[in-house]
């Protein structure tokens, strides 16, 4: 997205009225909105409109949110802002396992679903996508055993295989990486990548280092790059 740009916003819910309401709330802060109202239009409309954020809710008529998700990962980088019906534990895990990168539970103050896509496109604007982009850039490449982090162009290698990360798997993985053998917080990396304070819900870091270490082939109980600090987060390297 150009700093110049509009951030584009597709909100799916198939409650009219509350995505109505949050059309009025992100047409408020200069964005650019497309909304739909079932899974199988917020598919075709990622194809489409091409957006830098999908709030999606997690129960669609059609595919639900969480298939909506599935298979936008397979062709889309956007930020997922997930929205669930109820506090519940298992709606989360499950919607951040597929790809989404943050949620909020109904009920919701619109202004914290605009505050949360502003902070989205903030991040989308400053960092390009990850990605087989360009040869990595040596003064700016992290290395830990067989594991390559470039911070210019956000490529993963792994054994010099190509790792495909999310915006957000990559800034913790490169948060962790740019500080080795020191332990980072759950809470210091909420604030720092997520630019959001500090909930106390594990989930939100958890399942992304989850996904993180599946797409490294990182055991968790015999670690190669990720180690987990019990109680406190995680850290990067043996030190």
């Amino acid at each position: 997205m150009s700093p110049l740009s509009k951030g584009r916003v597709l909100v799916v819910d198939d409650d009219v009225d509350l995505a109505q309401l949050l059309e009025r709330y992100l047409l408020r802060a200069d964005l650019d909105i497309t909304v739909r109202h079932d899974g199988n239009a917020a598919v075709d409309a990622v194809n489409d409109f091409k957006p830098d954020v999908m709030v999606l809710d997690l129960g669609l008529p059609g595919i639900d949110g969480i298939e909506v998700c599935r298979q936008v990962r397979s062709f889309s980088n956007c930020h997922v802002l997930m929205l669930t019906a109820r506090d519940d534990e298992v709606d989360k895990i499950v919607g951040l396992s597929v790809g989404a990168d943050d949620y909020v539970t109904k009920p919701f103050s619109p202004r914290e679903v605009v505050a949360r896509v502003q902070a989205m496109l903030r991040r989308a604007q400053t960092q390009p996508a990850p990605g087989p982009t360009n040869p990595p850039s040596s003064d700016k490449s992290l290395t830990v055993g067989d594991l390559k982090v470039d911070l210019a162009t956000r490529d993963v290698l792994l054994r010099e295989e190509i790792v495909l990360l999310t915006r957000t798997e990559f800034e913790l993985l490169a948060l962790l990486a740019t500080h080795p053998h020191q332990v980072i917080s759950r809470r210091q990396m909420v604030e720092s990548v997520w630019a959001t304070a500090w909930t106390g819900d594990p989930h939100l870091v958890d399942v992304h280092i989850g996904r993180i270490r599946k797409k490294l082939g990182d055991d968790a109980s015999s670690p190669r790059f990720i180690r987990t600090v019990r109680g406190v987060g995680y850290r990067m390297g043996d030190g």
